[in-house]
């Protein structure tokens, strides 16, 4: 599949698929509103179509892919692409949110944890089966979002999803930080595996940081900046 380049003329309206390395703190709705409204300036089409192929959490960096145009028929065969990610666990604490999005509730004596424990646990992750979204994500509950409910201290119901994760390999282990590459299936939350990685060990874990470094045959190399992409529509509109 040939993805969208800041090297040739775009073709909006027909469909382009852009991925792009979404900045941190931005939701995926953000990144798509932005992109709409620089297309809309682009084409003169004020309800351009454009679509993401897999929401990624505000505080996670990395892919996110756009479709528009005509492509965005092809968002539901791009979301099942096989995900990797980047990804840090802090040890020794809890957030209800499962990252940085809330702050620490709870904390754990971590001195008695052993690296081979560590992998150990990282290991019993690994395989198909069924895993809670967290509360504090974009499930959909009765309409809304669940992270709607839950940052106004509600409680929700979730139902699990099945999901596959092929592996984690152990970059680093220098704790609290351990500091792991994970290859899994869509619908995969990294936070809710964190939790779990957690909870294995008898202690807890939060997740300190997240990339997105491949979603199906979109890589972190032939991503996009948004501001970039910004900037090149710009010129675009300029120059002509």
């Amino acid at each position: 599949m040939e993805f969208f380049s800041l090297d040739r003329l775009p073709d909006f309206e027909t469909g382009e698929v852009i991925i792009f390395d979404k900045p941190y703190s931005w939701t995926s709705f953000d990144v798509v509103n932005k992109v709409r409204k620089k297309i809309s300036e682009y084409t003169g089409i004020r309800k351009f179509k454009v679509g993401h192929a897999g929401t990624l959490d505000p505080l996670a960096t990395g892919i996110l892919v756009l479709c528009t145009g005509k492509k965005t028929k092809l968002i539901e065969d791009l979301q099942g692409g096989t995900k990797v990610y980047e990804a840090e666990f802090c040890l020794g604490a809890t957030t209800p949110s499962f990252d940085l999005e809330t702050k620490i509730d709870k904390t754990f004596d971590i001195s008695g944890i052993t690296e081979q424990q560590i992998r150990d646990a990282l290991a019993g992750l690994c395989g198909e089966r069924e895993q809670m979204p967290p509360v504090y994500s974009a499930v959909q509950v009765n309409g809304k979002r669940a992270y709607e409910f839950a940052r106004k201290g509600r409680t929700v119901e979730l139902k699990h999803k099945l999901i596959t994760v092929y592996d984690i390999a152990v970059n680093s282990i220098e704790l609290p930080i351990v500091n792991v590459t994970v290859t899994c299936s869509k619908g995969t939350y990294i936070r809710s595996l964190t939790d779990e990685f957690g909870r294995s060990l008898g202690n807890g874990a939060y997740l300190k940081s997240l990339r997105r470094t491949q979603s199906g045959d979109a890589r972190i190399e032939d991503a996009v900046k948004l501001e970039d992409f910004v900037k090149y529509i710009d010129e675009k509109i300029s120059n002509r």
